[in-house]
């Protein structure tokens, strides 16, 4: 799972939060007037390359959605991390140490529902 950079990051939030595919200059506009079309339209060609974002043809212009939703990409990320450890159980008790009580309380949530 790719990391992603500081616009690519800005695209992707502006793509998590949108209902429906957005076309570039939407996107661009929703990121801010720093930032060309031409530079928004290669970093999500970069994206696409990466499993990120979807590109569709909608009549002749493209609109873009992401992948998958921005939890599915943090989890992804999270066992990414997970499995470059080399003891996947002191890693874990490390993560689990260092969660607050909220975070402790989801996590228990979701082991629950495992079952």
């Amino acid at each position: 799972m790719p990391r992603l950079g500081d616009l690519e990051r800005a695209i992707m939030n502006v793509l998590w939060a949108a209902p429906e595919p957005l076309p570039a200059k939407a996107i661009g506009d929703a990121v801010g007037a720093d930032h060309a079309v031409t530079t928004v339209l290669t970093v999500l060609s970069r994206l696409e390359k990466k499993g990120v974002v979807v590109r569709e043809r909608e009549g002749r212009a493209h609109t873009y959605r992401a992948a998958a939703s921005r939890e599915d990409h943090v989890a992804d990320l999270m066992r990414e991390a997970l499995g470059t450890a080399s003891d996947t159980d002191a890693a874990l008790a490390r993560f689990v140490s260092a969660a607050s009580p909220a975070e402790a309380a989801a996590l228990r949530r979701a082991l629950e529902n495992l079952s």
